[in-house]
């Protein structure tokens, strides 16, 4: 396990936590869209916040599963991640 979520990482949780594929090439090519725009609401992304949680055992911040963008997402977790380490 790394010190920092990557692309493919965010791609695989959105998988597994709400439901949505998508390729992480496209996440990248697309980091700067709403998560709306690839099928992922609050509830899921709340869920991806759980598993981050409880894979690293830290706290994601507050604002984390209010992101709006896969960018900002990775920004939040990977500040905490350092934080924490």
């Amino acid at each position: 396990m790394s010190d920092r979520i990557t692309v493919e990482e965010l791609a695989e949780l959105m998988k597994k936590a709400a439901g949505v594929t998508v390729a992480p090439e496209e996440l990248r090519q697309r980091e700067d869209s709403g998560f709306d725009t690839f099928g992922l609401d609050s509830l899921g992304l709340l869920g991806i916040v759980g598993e981050l949680e409880n894979r690293y055992g830290i706290p994601m911040p507050p604002d984390a599963e209010k992101s709006k963008s896969p960018r900002q997402f990775l920004e939040l977790a990977n500040s905490a991640l350092l934080a924490g380490a």
